[in-house]
């Protein structure tokens, strides 16, 4: 996958791209990340790329300009109707506030892209024409709002570079971490590793089994692999229920999902929570 930042701050992703799964795949050539500095395509000697917005208001808004020029010069680029129909592997992506929540089904969708192009916009705003005419989409990494997108492009370089095949050492460990939906929990019922299915992960231990008398549960040692099975099945539905009780509503759950839920309830209210 190539991967193209557009930013006013590139030394900002001299870290985030350095170390980890992202210098790896890099390395292995399985991903391709290229920083363009917009101010490079400003026309005045301030090399100025963000103006007063018509109407008023406070803040300054990043001008369509430099940031329309910068992504014609990336040479290749598709029509965004075509990117929009899906006709190329292609996306330009606006980093916004205002756009569609990052979650793990997007960034498996953006894993499946050849060439991803992410504008890093600023909290005051960019102005409308590029969300209209230049991207394809815009997306936000979360209900709050950033100083700029340049932490919102590095979250998605991270959570896309990771579902590549190759990039991770041990593939089949994306396929069970929170949030990831996978067909065995929509049909047969969860895997021996227990694959979240849009459930919060399930605790992990390690050794020591004792740690300042703090142990590890007895299930865990025990060798039964179908009592560690419906154990972990039971604690990451437990603990969804106490964390994020609205990824409930959009994950399949199972009759013994459902068995392991009310036995949940019966012993939160046998305990008083």
């Amino acid at each position: 996958m190539k991967i193209e930042i557009l930013t006013i701050f590139p030394d900002f992703f001299r870290g985030p791209l350095d170390y980890g799964i992202i210098r790896r795949a890099r390395e292995a050539s399985l991903v391709q990340v290229k920083i363009h500095d917009m101010r490079d395509f400003t026309r005045d000697k301030h090399r100025t790329v963000d103006d007063r917005p018509f109407g008023g208001g406070e803040g300054m808004v990043l001008k369509p300009e430099p940031i329309f020029e910068c992504v014609e010069s990336l040479g290749g680029i598709a029509s965004r109707d075509a990117r929009q129909r899906g006709d190329t592997k292609q996306a330009v992506i606006l980093l916004s506030a205002q756009g569609q929540r990052l979650d793990q089904r997007l960034a498996a969708q953006l894993a499946q892209q050849e060439r991803m192009v992410l504008i890093c916009g600023r909290y005051e705003g960019v102005d409308e024409r590029v969300s209209q005419y230049l991207a394809d989409r815009e997306v936000s990494i979360g209900d709050y709002v950033l100083t700029g997108g340049e932490l919102g492009a590095a979250v998605i370089v991270d959570t896309v570079t990771r579902l590549i095949p190759g990039a991770v050492g041990n593939e089949a460990s994306t396929r069970q971490e929170s949030f990831t939906t996978h067909p065995e929990i929509a049909g047969d019922g969860p895997s021996s590793t227990c694959v979240s299915g849009g459930l919060l992960d399930y605790p992990h231990y390690t050794r020591p089994a004792d740690f300042r008398g703090m142990a590890v549960p007895d299930v865990l040692v025990n060798g039964n692999h179908e009592a560690i099975r419906r154990w972990r099945r039971k604690t990451a539905l437990e603990k969804t229920m106490r964390n994020r009780a609205d990824l409930l509503k959009q994950t399949a759950l199972n009759e013994e999902d459902r068995e392991l839920m009310e036995e949940i309830e019966i012993q939160g209210a046998e305990s008083g929570n």
